[in-house]
């Protein structure tokens, strides 16, 4: 009903723009025969093993195992494998992994919870990650690197066993050819696997007609990403059977229920499905008001999920995570990142992002720097050092290196600290020639901190070691989630997500929160922030009185320098005591200090107040109280018009405008009934104050 008055309203508010906003906001689709594409992409998957047969039948000789040359050749997991059963697969990567001289482990296994029938699996390196914090005292020696190599598996539609992704190489030197792996079988399962060349020979029997040309997959370094680099494997959506249609129905039904809802499709020169982006109209809404800073969350396409999902995701005004479009790519292409890039920037009437954090990705920052070249391109530092024990997991006396590297990176308040720290921790273990090292350290002036205090990252920086950048469908989508299911989850979270909103935002304005010292500046920002925000600074209100001195160093004019120092709390409950630098201009009411709390966090620090204090200030400057935090910044908020807009352009803008604020009223009216009855009576009575307008010339012409 309320969805029916808005409409309503917006049409009659809107004079002679639908047509505008149509053209505008509606997805753009040339014709797919989804069927077809599906049914050519099952040809292609049959021609493919037909071919591998043809290599193998020419390439090996059936009984002993032997390439041509007369080289014994065991070959090495690809993707595209398939295999009859969970146990072929098994005994096959068990094969191998003797061969090369590692034992194997089951990482992962996914079972229906009907049946109970296995579909899927990980198999890995033993050493693959690291024992528990509660093993790690136990008399056994430690024999885990967090090594990578893997082989992911699912069951498909033919009941068969494909293998979906390879990691060959490892972090560690490996051993003889006669490795026992590990694997918990039952009694009338167990299969005794022989470590002579009869098991093996067998094993390629059963599954070499299902490979890829032996002979390209001799290199030891060969992995998955290699697979992938034919021309046409980025040139189409890798989609299930039906899934193009059903995405089609879904923004159709979206478009019919959700007026402000907006797709794009990428088809391919063939009319096949390449690219998608969309927006839900909530998120559209919210992109007006949150779009400073933004987080292209690809990690889903990168960790190679079912779902070749790439997310634009900001934070709102209680610090909460929002969705702010999707977009799901035929691969990790400069083409495809700047399309998905371009059809963002369409629906926003080109609105440019203050500060864009992506993971470090080199194809991801040519398109950016292509196609936001106004904004500040920062890379996320939860991910960079989620790749630490992967990364140097193998290097001796490695928790030795690792904690040397997070004291670099986290405890340097200056450029100057942190290289000097970098210099004697490379020299200390002799990894200045570590190839990711040396890859990190030149981008240092992207993700570390002491380089960044100049970005404003509205709390997505990760500036601290505990803090981490958390994927916006995290528990919701797992990597074989297949498309059809995410998009019914996608429904739930994104309701989940507004309703949390929703019922901060009645939180925040129907209770006062509690004061827990006698200080003016805690007083002051508890009527306008927001709680969730209030409560992040008044943290630093408290811990002001960890800081126990506060003296002038130095005068520059109008720029007076103050050292305050700290007891910061370190491991086992230790004191220690820092010093931290605070620049102040009395009169421009400025003040900045050598953390730069405020560019990432967005509200000043312990050390600023103290200083702000110990001047006889009594109230925050205005400049530091961001807008973005308020408790009704929404309500405040209009974007910016720019006079040069044509009057269609303008008339768009009022539409969007329109929307975003009778959202507003749609997200309050939900909370309960009374809610409810009070934002249909404004509705009704808005479309009527609407319809009066239009009476009154007709009235004065009579």
């Amino acid at each position: 009903m309320i969805d029916q008055l808005i409409i309503k309203v917006m049409e009659e508010a809107s004079v002679d723009s639908e047509q505008d906003v149509t053209g505008q906001g509606s997805g753009r689709f040339q014709e797919i025969e989804s069927d077809d594409e599906n049914n050519e992409k099952i040809e292609s998957d049959e021609l493919f093993v037909q071919n591998g047969r043809q290599i193998e039948a020419n390439g090996l000789d059936d009984q002993n195992c032997v390439t041509d040359d007369g080289q014994k050749e065991f070959v090495a997991p690809a993707v595209g494998m398939e295999f009859e059963s969970y146990d072929d697969a098994y005994n096959y990567y068990n094969c191998y992994a003797r061969e090369v001289g590692f034992r194997v482990r089951v990482k992962n296994s996914w079972f229906k919870r009907n049946s109970r029938e296995k579909y899927g699996a990980v198999l890995c390196c033993s050493s693959q990650g690291f024992k528990r914090i509660k093993d790690v005292n136990r008399l056994r020696k430690e024999t885990r690197t967090g090594c990578p190599a893997m082989m992911r598996m699912r069951m498909v539609d033919s009941k068969r066993w494909r293998v979906l992704e390879v990691t060959l190489e490892h972090n560690h030197s490996l051993g003889t050819k006669a490795y026992k792996s590990i694997k918990k079988t039952g009694a009338g399962n167990k299969k005794k696997l022989d470590s002579n060349c009869n098991a093996e020979v067998q094993t390629i029997k059963l599954y070499r007609a299902l490979v890829i040309d032996a002979g390209a997959n001799r290199n030891a370094n060969f992995s998955a990403r290699r697979c992938q680099t034919s021309s046409d494997f980025h040139d189409k959506l890798n989609l299930r059977k039906g899934d193009t249609q059903a995405m089609y129905n879904y923004f159709c039904r979206m478009q019919l229920t959700n007026p402000n809802f907006f797709y794009l499709m990428d088809l391919n020169d063939e009319g096949q499905l390449r690219n998608v982006f969309w927006i839900d109209a909530r998120s559209r809404a919210a992109y007006a008001y949150f779009v400073d800073v933004i987080y292209i969350d690809n990690s889903y396409l990168s960790n190679k999920y079912e779902i070749p999902l790439v997310a634009f995701v900001g934070t709102n005004h209680h610090g909460q995570s929002m969705l702010l479009g999707c977009g799901l790519l035929a691969g990790e292409t400069k083409a495809s990142y700047v399309w998905v890039f371009k059809a963002w920037l369409t629906c926003s009437l080109g609105r440019f992002p203050q500060t864009i954090i992506t993971e470090r990705c080199k194809v991801l920052e040519t398109a950016i720097n292509e196609v936001f070249p106004r904004s500040l391109h920062r890379f996320a530092l939860s991910p960079i050092m989620r790749k630490v024990p992967e990364k140097l997991g193998g290097l001796h006396n490695y928790d030795v290196i690792r904690k040397a590297l997070f004291k670099t990176i986290y405890e340097g308040l200056k450029p100057f600290d942190f290289e000097a720290a970098w210099r004697v921790m490379i020299q200390r273990f002799g990894v200045g020639d570590h190839e990711w090292l040396c890859s990190l350290y030149n981008d240092r002036a992207k993700w570390a901190p002491v380089y960044l205090k100049d970005t404003f990252f509205a709390g997505m920086a990760t500036a601290r070691s505990n803090e981490t950048l958390t994927a916006f469908f995290d528990k919701y989508v797992h990597k074989q989630t297949p498309l059809k299911e995410f998009l019914d989850k996608y429904e739930l979270a994104l309701q989940k997500k507004f309703k949390e909103e929703a019922l901060a935002d009645m939180e925040s304005r129907s209770s006062n929160p509690e004061l827990k010292t006698r200080c003016s500046f805690e007083l002051q920002l508890s009527k306008v922030y927001t709680r969730e925000i209030f409560k992040r600074f008044q943290l630093e209100v408290e811990e002001m009185y960890s800081c126990f001195s506060t003296t002038q160093l130095h005068v520059d004019g109008q720029v007076v320098i103050f050292l305050v120092k700290e007891r910061v709390l370190e491991e086992g409950n230790r004191r220690e005591i820092r010093d931290y630098e605070v620049l102040y201009n009395r009169t421009a009411a400025e003040v900045r200090c050598i953390c730069s709390c405020f560019n990432f966090y967005g509200y000043l620090c312990r050390h600023a107040l103290c200083v702000l204090n110990f001047n006889g200030v009594e109230e925050i400057p205005s400049k530091y109280i961001l807008s973005r935090w308020k408790k009704d910044y929404k309500r405040l908020c209009a974007p910016d018009v720019e006079s040069s807009s044509t009057e269609s352009t303008e008339q768009v803008q009022w539409y969007s405008q329109l929307y975003r604020s009778a959202l507003l009223v749609v997200e309050e009216g939900v909370i309960s009934l009374d809610h409810y009855k009070v934002a249909l009576n404004a509705f009704e009575e808005s479309l009527s104050r609407v319809h009066h307008i239009e009476e009154k010339p007709n009235k004065n012409l009579l």
